[in-house]
C-alpha cells in the first residue's frame, strides 16, 4: 500500500513536470539499492525508459573518475601541475590576475575541485555572444580545446587565484573549463581519444551497453532524445553536440554507474572513492544558469546537497550526493534512504529542476518510511 502511495506521487510529480514551460519531454527513475523498489517513467513522444539522452555535466563524474583511475595506475598524481601534460603555448595566459600568470601553479586536483579560478568558456561573451549564443544562431558549430582556451585567454577574467586546498576551506567556482583540460590531460597521458578513454575506463568494465559519446562510432542516432535550449532543438548540431565532450546514457546506465560507485566496483582502492567525496566546499552565491551556487558543496567530480531547513518550511531534507547537468539532468545517492534517483528534462532554462524535484522526492519517501517504524 505504501509503495503506491508513492508510486502515485512519483507519477504527479512526472505529470506537474510535463507541464512546465519548453519541458518537451522527461524520464525519471527512483531506485533502492537493496532492489525492494524501483519505479521509473517518461513523458513525451516517442520515448521509453530506455531511450537515451544527453546527461551533460553528469559526465563530469566519469571524468573524474578516469583521472582517480589514472592516479591508481601511477600515471599521474592530484598534486602534478598542470604543464606537466600539456603544452606551455596551450596553457599560458589562460590564468592571468594583476600581471601574474598562474598556468605553471595549476595543478590537476585544481580542476577536479573547480578551485583553479579559472571562468567556464561557457559563460563567457564576445562581441555580446556566448558559444552557445553562436551556436543558437548558426546552422552547426565545433570547437575543441584550443578554441576553449583562446575564448578564455581573450574575454575571460579569472574569479580568483588558484586556491590553497590543503586548507579546510577555500573558493570553488564551477567551470567547464576545468573539465575540458582535464580531457585533454587524459588524452595526452592515455594516447587516447576522450571517447575510447570512456570506453576503457568505465564504459566497457562497467558493461554500460547504451552510454556513448554523441556523435561518436557508437551512436545510435534513431533512438536518442535532444537537448532544448529554450524553442531550439539540438537535433540538427551534431558538431556541437560533441564539442561538449558530455555523453549519451541511459537510466539503467546510470543506475550502474551510480552502484558500481557506492559498491566499490569501479576504483581498487577506496581512497580513490574518498577523494572524489571529501573535502567538500560550498560554491559561493552565484546567478548563473549554468553554475550550481550556494548551498550545493563539490567534491572532485561530485555535488552534495544539504538543503536548509529554511528553504523547506523547517522539513528536513536527507543529504544526497552526485551531479546534475545544465540540461536539467540528475543522477543523485541518498544513502540514509538508499535511494538512486536520476532523469532529466532535456531543457536548459529548466537546469535548476533536479534541486527542487530531488528533495520533494526524497522528503516523500522520507516520511513514507518513518511512518513504519
Amino acid at each position: 500500500m505504501k509503495n503506491k502511495i508513492f508510486i502515485e506521487f512519483l507519477e504527479s510529480e512526472l505529470n506537474k513536470l510535463s507541464r512546465k514551460k519548453d519541458i518537451n519531454h522527461t524520464l525519471m527513475l527512483v531506485k533502492s539499492t537493496d532492489n525492494s523498489f524501483c519505479w521509473k517513467n517518461t513523458y513525451g513522444e516517442s520515448l521509453s525508459t530506455d531511450t537515451p539522452f544527453w546527461i551533460a555535466s553528469i559526465t563530469k563524474m566519469f571524468i573524474s573518475s578516469i583521472v582517480l583511475l589514472l592516479m591508481e595506475e601511477g600515471k599521474l598524481t592530484l598534486n602534478d601541475q598542470i604543464i606537466r601534460y600539456l603544452p606551455e603555448k596551450l596553457i599560458k595566459d589562460v590564468h592571468v590576475i594583476n600581471g601574474i600568470d598562474y598556468f605553471d601553479q595549476l595543478t590537476i586536483h585544481h580542476l577536479l575541485k573547480h578551485a583553479s579560478g579559472i571562468p567556464d568558456y561557457l559563460e563567457i561573451k564576445q562581441n555580446k555572444k556566448s558559444i552557445i549564443d553562436e551556436v543558437i544562431e548558426k546552422d552547426d558549430m565545433a570547437w575543441g580545446i584550443n578554441e576553449i582556451l583562446k575564448i578564455v585567454k581573450n574575454s575571460g577574467k579569472p574569479h580568483f587565484e588558484p586556491q590553497d586546498i590543503s586548507k579546510p576551506k577555500y573558493r570553488i567556482r564551477y567551470s567547464d573549463t576545468n573539465y575540458q583540460l582535464l580531457i585533454a590531460i587524459i588524452e595526452s597521458i592515455t594516447d587516447l581519444s576522450i571517447e575510447d578513454a570512456y570506453e576503457k575506463y568505465i564504459i566497457n568494465p562497467l558493461g554500460m551497453k547504451n552510454t556513448f559519446l554523441p556523435h561518436g562510432k557508437n551512436h545510435k542516432e534513431k533512438q536518442i532524445t535532444f537537448p532544448w535550449i529554450g524553442q531550439v532543438e539540438f537535433s540538427n548540431k551534431p558538431k556541437a553536440l560533441k564539442s561538449f565532450n558530455d555523453l549519451y546514457s541511459t537510466l539503467d546506465d546510470l543506475v550502474i554507474f551510480m552502484e558500481s560507485i557506492i559498491d566499490d566496483k569501479v576504483f581498487k582502492d577506496k581512497n580513490a572513492k574518498n577523494m572524489m567525496m571529501s573535502s567538500w566546499q560550498t560554491f559561493d552565491f552565484g546567478v548563473s544558469l549554468l553554475a550550481p551556487g550556494w548551498p550545493i558543496q563539490y567534491g572532485s567530480g561530485m555535488m552534495k546537497v544539504e538543503i536548509p531547513r529554511l528553504f523547506t518550511w523547517f522539513k528536513k531534507t536527507p543529504s544526497f550526493i552526485g551531479h546534475t547537468g545544465a540540461t536539467g539532468s540528475w543522477l543523485f545517492y541518498c544513502k540514509k534512504l538508499k535511494l538512486i534517483l536520476c532523469g532529466t528534462v532535456d531543457q536548459v532554462t529548466k537546469a535548476p529542476v533536479p534541486f527542487n524535484i530531488v528533495p520533494k522526492i526524497l522528503r516523500k519517501y522520507n516520511k513514507m518510511i518513518s511512518s513504519l517504524n
